[in-house]
C-alpha cells in the first residue's frame, strides 16, 4: 500500500484528501497515519446523520475563517456563474501561493478583508453562487481522498464524515449514505474532476521545471492549461496547436463546445507538457 493523497500533495506516495478545515488541499499522507485521520471513515452503504438549514445557530459559520482552495473546475464554474473571464475572476477573488513543498501553486479564494475573513460570495440568505459552489464545500461534511496503493493504477476513494465542532447539523435527524449525500448535493462530476486535478498535482511532488525555476514560461503554460480556460482555448484553437499536434477530429469537436472536456484535455496536455507522458489524445505531427 503506497499511501494516501490529500488533494496539496506532500512528500512521498499517499493519501489525496480534501478537507473543508485545510481549505481544499491536497497533501500526501502515509497509510499507517490513516487511522489516525481526525473524522469517522464512512464506507459504501453506510449512513451518517446531516443537515444544514437556515434555523441552525451554526447556519454560515463554515464560511468564516477558512483557507478555501480551489481546484480547476471550481474556478471554471465560478467565472462562469460570474460571467466573468478567468483573467478577471482570478485578478478579483484568488490568491496564487506557491508553497516550499509543491512544484505547483495553490490557488486560494481571496476572502473579504474582515475580522472573520468572511467568504466573498457569503449573503445573509446565503451562498450567492450556490449552483456553481467550490467541491469541498459542496460534499461538506465529508472529506474524500484517494487511497494509492503500490501494485494498483486506480486509487481507492476514502470517503470521512468530519462536520467541525460548532456544526449543528451533525445532530439532525435526516440519515444519507454517499451516493444519496452526492446525488442530493450534484457532487459527482465535481468529485470526479476534483479526482482527475489531484491525481496531476500529485506529479508536482517532483520539480520539473530545471533551471527556469516554477515562474518560468513552461510553469506559466501549465497553469493555463488548468486555470484558465479563456487562454487555453485561444492556445488550442488559435495558435498553431492542431498544426503541431494530431487530435482527432471527434474530440476537436467536442473541445470547441464542452469547456470540461477541454479542462480535462488541458490536464492531458500537462501531462506530455511537463511531463513527457504518452497522450492517446495529444499525437505530435
Amino acid at each position: 500500500m503506497s499511501g494516501l493523497t490529500r488533494p496539496k500533495a506532500a512528500k512521498g506516495r499517499g493519501l489525496s484528501r480534501h478537507s473543508a478545515e485545510d481549505g481544499n488541499l491536497v497533501k500526501s499522507i502515509d497509510t499507517k497515519e490513516i487511522g489516525k485521520l481526525p473524522g469517522r471513515r464512512i464506507n459504501a452503504g453506510e449512513q451518517f446523520r446531516f443537515r444544514c438549514h437556515a434555523d441552525l445557530a451554526c447556519f454560515n459559520r463554515c464560511c468564516r475563517n477558512l483557507n478555501l482552495f480551489l481546484y480547476p473546475y471550481d474556478l471554471l464554474l465560478l467565472k462562469n456563474q460570474l460571467q466573468m473571464t478567468a483573467d478577471a475572476f482570478i485578478d478579483a477573488h484568488v490568491d496564487v501561493v506557491l508553497r516550499p513543498d509543491n512544484a505547483f501553486p495553490d490557488v486560494l479564494l481571496r476572502m473579504r478583508d474582515d475580522a472573520e475573513r468572511t467568504c466573498p460570495f457569503l449573503t445573509p440568505q446565503g451562498c450567492a453562487v450556490y449552483p456553481a459552489r467550490p467541491d469541498t464545500c459542496r460534499t461538506f461534511p465529508i472529506e474524500k481522498g484517494l487511497l494509492y496503493k503500490a501494485h494498483s493504477r486506480s486509487p481507492e476513494t476514502i470517503s470521512l464524515f468530519r462536520p467541525p465542532d460548532f456544526c449543528l447539523g451533525q445532530h439532525e435527524q435526516m440519515s444519507w449514505d454517499l451516493d444519496a449525500w452526492s446525488d442530493d448535493q450534484a457532487a459527482g462530476v465535481h468529485n470526479q474532476m476534483t479526482a482527475e486535478w489531484a491525481a496531476i498535482k500529485r506529479l508536482f511532488l517532483k520539480d520539473p521545471w530545471g533551471a527556469e525555476g516554477p515562474r518560468g514560461p513552461k510553469a506559466r503554460m501549465a497553469f493555463m492549461a488548468a486555470y484558465n480556460m479563456d487562454r487555453f482555448r485561444s492556445f488550442v484553437f488559435e495558435s498553431s496547436f492542431l498544426k503541431r499536434y494530431r487530435v482527432k477530429p471527434a474530440l476537436v469537436r467536442k473541445l470547441r463546445r464542452n469547456e470540461r472536456a477541454l479542462l480535462s484535455f488541458g490536464f492531458e496536455w500537462i501531462k506530455l507538457f511537463v511531463w513527457g507522458m504518452p497522450s492517446r489524445q495529444i499525437r505530435q505531427r
